[in-house]
This record gives C-alpha cells, sequence and structure tokens, in this order.
C-alpha cells in the first residue's frame, strides 16, 4: 500500500469519527450538576458510553487497510462502538444474514469473526482479534468505574454511593483512600475529569470514552485512564460498572 492510500484511508475513518460524534452538550452545565452531587456527598453519575450496557462482553477488531483498532459490545437491540476517537451506538438493523447496527450512513456489519465498517467515504474490513468479559459489580463490589494499568501496576476504583476514590499504587502494595470534585463531566463526548484542586497530597484522574487496550495483555477496554499523583502520571484502561 503506497503512502497515498494510507492517507486516504486514514481520511476515510476520521470521517466516520466526525459524522458520528456530532454536537458536544455543554460540559459546564453538566460539571455543575455533577459538583452538585458530590457537594451532597452523592457519587455523579458518569456518562453512559464509558458502560457496556448489558453487554457480557467486549470484542477488539484489527481493521484494514487504516490500521485501525475498534472495540465493540453487543446489547439485545444496539451495538456499542468505540474508536480511538470516541464512543457511539448503533441500532440494530435489519439484514439477511449476520447482524448489522446502523445510524444513518454509518453500519457494523457482523458475520462471525469477521465484520465491515461502512461509512459515506468507504469501508473498513475488520477481523476479530481478542474478547474480554466485561467487570460486574459481583468482581468489584461497590464500584462504579475501574481503571487499571501496568509496570508497576496501578489501579483506580470509583464508589457507586460516594465521591470517594481509591488508589491503588506498586502492584496493591499502596492503597490510598481520597474524597474527590469533578472538574469536567461530558456526557456527549463520554469524558470526565475529577480532582481534589489545591488539597493535598493532589491528585487528577482524566476519563475519556474510547478503545483501549491493555499494552501487556491487548484486552480490549472501551475508556482510556490517566491517573496523575505524587508528581507521577499513568495511563490505562478502564470500564464503567453498572449494578
Amino acid at each position: 500500500m503506497n503512502m497515498l492510500t494510507t492517507r486516504v484511508w486514514a481520511s476515510v475513518v476520521t470521517g466516520l469519527m466526525v459524522a458520528l460524534t456530532g454536537c458536544a452538550a455543554t460540559p459546564s452545565a453538566e460539571t455543575a450538576v455533577a459538583n452538585q452531587a458530590t457537594l451532597e456527598n452523592r457519587a455523579p453519575f458518569l456518562p453512559s458510553a464509558l458502560f457496556p450496557g448489558s453487554a457480557q462482553q467486549f470484542e477488539a477488531w484489527h481493521c484494514m487497510p487504516a490500521q485501525q483498532h475498534l472495540v465493540t459490545a453487543t446489547n439485545d437491540s444496539d451495538l456499542r462502538l468505540w474508536s480511538l476517537h470516541g464512543a457511539w451506538r448503533l441500532p440494530q438493523a435489519i439484514v439477511a444474514s449476520g447482524a448489522r447496527y446502523q445510524d444513518g450512513e454509518i453500519s457494523f456489519w457482523n458475520r462471525g469473526d469477521q465484520a465491515r465498517v461502512e461509512t459515506p467515504r468507504g469501508q473498513l474490513q475488520c477481523s476479530i482479534a481478542e474478547q474480554r468479559d466485561a467487570l460486574t459489580r459481583a468482581e468489584q463490589p461497590g464500584v462504579m468505574f475501574f481503571g487499571q494499568g501496568n509496570e508497576p501496576g496501578w489501579s483506580i476504583a470509583l464508589a457507586h454511593d460516594t465521591p470517594t476514590l481509591m488508589i491503588e499504587l506498586n502492584y496493591g502494595e499502596d492503597k490510598i483512600q481520597l474524597p474527590y470534585m469533578v472538574s469536567v463531566m461530558d456526557n456527549e463526548a463520554g469524558r470526565v475529569v475529577i480532582e481534589n484542586g489545591d488539597v493535598e497530597p493532589f491528585f487528577r484522574v482524566r476519563i475519556e470514552a474510547g478503545a483501549c487496550f491493555d499494552d501487556m495483555s491487548g484486552k480490549p477496554f472501551p475508556a482510556r485512564v490517566t491517573l496523575t499523583y505524587g508528581g507521577e502520571q499513568y495511563s490505562g484502561c478502564g470500564q464503567g460498572i453498572a449494578p
């Protein structure tokens, strides 16, 4: 494949993301509602794009010719789709064979371990690469969102009932539990930032809906997570956990 073809298909994928994103809601109003919840010592509602819905599994897809990697979760009547640029929900459509999900001119057609993504600009041919069972409350009791990363192993957990963050560092040897405030809440974009402002020790957690793959196992997740704590920055993946 020559450089021009690669650039054309990169434009196809970018067009897909632009077509699906639409207009974002005003973050300030959503952040005010979330902060009201934290002031009342209640955990805020997180964007639905961080959750699998009723799906029990996430699938990772490797797509050509643009070398795109996608994550999906199949629900009863729709498909949740994550790319490196965001997240979308495609309603189920009628099709003679396989399973097709479509929103306007954007569609995802799945037949076994193969799939085709169609946009007004072209097609992507995808093959399933990895699967992962979605985390549940049985595995993570009382947790609304769980994120993790590697080398050294770390994790974060947001409590489902109060604005409380649990941080584990150095493979679980160091455990810190802290209250947080919401500084950004953008439901449409699936973006959340929580922090403790000027209170020591400073921390910030940035969560963004989008295809994420564990850098050791390759397992798929619907969100990218960045933790800043103790002067260090940690990057990994995460998932919302519904009751």
